[in-house]
């Protein structure tokens, strides 16, 4: 009996290691996986950030050009529309080194689309081609 004891007790002392060794390795994947959350939140609150800021300056942009355009002048000429237009420019790429790649691959998955337009109105236009001097063959034969 002692030696059926002694097993069971080495087997649940082996189970209870190898569970808390499973609960440890969990526990850095799941700290790793918050990290990399926490990174992401911290990203998308800074380009929301971000685009309220470009809101607010394109909101003061269109007052300050009403203004100069109230008083006939050009807006291009006025030094605040230009400040606020750079302010924008600057806000604006900041905004795009946060967004990252994100941009560039829907711009490629976007391209297939727009070839197969092409060839689309391509062919169409073939057709029509087509049938424009067919009926044009029609009329002036009658």
């Amino acid at each position: 009996m002692a030696g059926l004891f002694d097993k069971i007790k080495a087997d649940v002392k082996k189970g209870i290691e190898e569970g808390i060794a499973a609960v440890i390795e969990g526990a850095s994947v799941v700290s790793g996986k918050m990290d990399e959350i926490t990174a992401e939140g911290k990203r998308q609150y800074k380009m929301f950030d971000l685009k309220s800021k470009i809101q607010s300056h394109m909101t003061e942009l269109g007052g300050r050009a009403y203004d100069v355009l109230d008083r006939k002048k050009s807006p291009v000429s006025d030094s605040k529309v230009k400040a606020v237009f750079v302010k924008i420019k600057k806000l604006e790429e900041q905004l795009r080194r946060l967004e990252g790649g994100k941009e560039k691959k829907a711009a490629a998955s976007r391209k297939p689309a727009t070839k197969t337009k092409k060839v689309l109105k391509k062919s169409t236009q073939a057709s029509v081609k087509k049938m424009a001097t067919k009926n044009t063959g029609k009329t002036s034969a009658k």
